[in-house]
């Protein structure tokens, strides 16, 4: 007899928020397809034709008539999800930064931690990724871990695995890119949950490596100030900040590398927890 609390591929909705991506989405939407029975697109008021070209697939594809940012997508995402039953929620770009082959991954992943946000975490091959993307990464993940009170890694990476609860949390602030690093700054707070991160591979545009991705829509500094303040106003406005800095760095990152072969082990800071 079958698990009713376990994940797989007719229980998990894959989310992808869509913003001007006509040269990737169908592919992603199709590999998406190929590892999950339900796909939603939001369609965040693009001009390309976006929705378009995946308009004769069978996904669920909510229109925005104008640019409303991430985080609106995100929630329009998680609302019809769960209106379909879904029992988790896995998100992914629609660029092809995110591979569908690492879906399966992260549901394992899941099942092996369920009361967990699973982060694919860009840590394989990481000399690929920009030396200011990394910079960036790493200093979001430092005022992100204060307000979760855990450490973390890549807690920018839009590919993830949300539990049903976590995508039911109501009045979540933060719009852009601010709201999914609420996302886990809520689900810790509210619901408990940590993250655990599951190594997949960087995914960028290098020369000679004959794939290509549109320009991010991730405005680094920009972006990373409006997370950073966003944050810094929540852990001061709750107080004790010398307090939550000693706990944050004494609850070192979870890194799910049960599937990882000894060859391809992650880049790992510091001393993270290893599941397994």
């Amino acid at each position: 007899m079958s698990d009713p609390a376990r994940l797989h591929r007719g229980n998990v909705a894959v989310v992808i928020p869509a913003l001007n991506e006509s040269l990737r989405i169908r592919e992603i939407v199709t590999g998406a397809l190929a590892e999950c029975d339900r796909v939603i697109v939001i369609d965040d008021g693009s001009d390309d034709g976006t929705a378009d070209l995946v308009a004769d697939l069978p996904v669920t594809v909510l229109r925005h008539p104008q640019r409303l940012g991430k985080g609106a997508s995100l929630r329009d995402g998680f609302a019809e999800a769960l209106r379909q039953g879904a029992r988790a929620v896995l998100t992914m770009d629609g660029d092809g930064q995110h591979s569908a082959a690492d879906i399966p991954r992260l549901i394992a992943s899941a099942n092996r931690h369920p009361d967990a946000i699973i982060v694919g975490a860009r840590l394989r091959k990481r000399s690929c990724q920009p030396w200011y993307r990394r910079l960036g990464n790493d200093f979001g993940d430092w005022g992100i871990a204060i307000g979760c009170g855990y450490r973390l890694v890549d807690s920018q990476s839009g590919q993830r695995l949300y539990p049903a609860a976590v995508c039911a949390l109501r009045d979540v602030p933060g719009e852009g890119f601010v709201f999914e690093a609420q996302m886990l700054i809520s689900a810790a707070r509210e619901l408990g949950m940590r993250v655990v991160a599951l190594p997949v591979e960087t995914r960028y545009a290098v020369p000679g490596a004959g794939v290509q991705f549109r320009k991010s829509h991730f405005r680094l500094w920009h972006d990373l100030y409006s997370i950073t303040s966003h944050v810094v106003g929540q852990v001061l406005g709750q107080g004790q900040l010398l307090r939550r800095y000693r706990t944050t760095r004494a609850n070192p990152p979870l890194i799910d590398d049960s599937d990882t072969p000894p060859e391809a082990a992650p880049l790992r800071a510091g001393h993270p927890t290893h599941t397994g």
